[in-house]
């Protein structure tokens, strides 16, 4: 303890580093992302309200007058236009959160700024995202984030997400970018493995079954968590007492009911989950 304090003594006679405390778009959303991971994963709503206590900030502060997004947030001050990373991680989480709540509104911010960010970031000749918007003046050149790396490229989620928002609005353009983009690295992906592993997945949910799990009725937040026990990552969640999505049309009634869909096809309905999951493994075996 007394050497200890004659440190700390000394210390305090320095300059003390300097302190990051910035907040980013990109990272808060990765955050919301494991948090809605954790809340599906334990039922736990402490993790829920996080994630939309953070959603909102997001929407609050880092939503440009034009509908774009910022990169950056200081003591009250957002700044520095938004980086394909922020678009792409908080349009996921976004879409997360539609299906841990079933509230359209979250999907419908997904989709706004995905059609921002195809208007100022998509560039048709390579179908790929650059990782600078085309509003951006003091750029020299325009780099694209290909490979994935700590976290994944921005590429990689853009795709991930142009595929599943494309799948919740049945939105063919959605999925032929999201499709295109894969095959433009596809053939690069056997000899590096580490650095497309978000590509893989979302070449998984390509050549599997992608399963529409559409929950209706009185029950359906019972029935969302149980199914949310076991891990399904080709599949979609949605439902609720009403909405307006493609998908679910014809599918709100007085009983919790359990759709299993597969590109707008569907197996009769169940009103378990335990039938459903078994829907959902007899059709791999089918397409097997």
């Amino acid at each position: 303890d007394k050497v200890n304090e004659k440190l700390l003594e000394a210390r305090s006679s320095r300059i003390r580093p300097g302190l990051d405390d910035k907040s980013l778009t990109s990272w808060n959303a990765i955050m919301m992302i494991g948090l809605l991971d954790a809340y599906a994963a334990f039922n736990d709503d402490r993790f829920l309200e996080l994630a939309k206590k953070n959603a909102n900030w997001i929407m609050e502060y880092q939503v440009t007058d034009e509908g774009g997004l910022y990169h950056s947030y200081k003591e009250g001050v957002s700044k520095i236009d938004g980086f394909l990373e922020d678009y792409a991680f908080t349009i996921s989480a976004s879409l997360k959160l539609y299906e841990a709540t079933f509230d359209e509104a979250f999907l419908n911010n997904a989709d706004k700024l995905m059609k921002y960010a195809i208007d100022h970031f998509f560039d048709e000749k390579s179908g790929m995202f650059f990782f600078t918007s085309s509003s951006g003046d003091d750029l020299i050149t325009r780099k694209m984030e290909i490979n994935d790396n700590v976290i994944p490229a921005s590429n990689s989620e853009m795709a991930r997400a142009l595929f599943k928002l494309g799948s919740f609005f049945d939105n063919q353009d959605y999925k032929d970018k999201a499709s295109q983009m894969l095959t433009n690295v596809y053939s690069d992906m056997s000899g590096y493995y580490s650095g497309y592993t978000n590509w893989g997945l979302l070449c998984m949910n390509m050549i599997q079954p992608y399963f529409e799990v559409a929950i209706t009725g009185p029950g359906w937040e019972k029935k969302l968590a149980e199914m949310n026990q076991d891990y399904h990552p080709n599949k979609i969640l949605m439902g609720g007492r009403q909405g307006g999505l493609p998908l679910l049309e014809g599918k709100f009634g007085d009983e919790t009911t359990i759709y299993v869909c597969v590109n707008k096809a569907c197996m009769r309905p169940v009103e378990e989950i335990s039938d459903a999951v078994d829907q959902m493994g007899q059709w791999k075996k089918s397409d097997e």
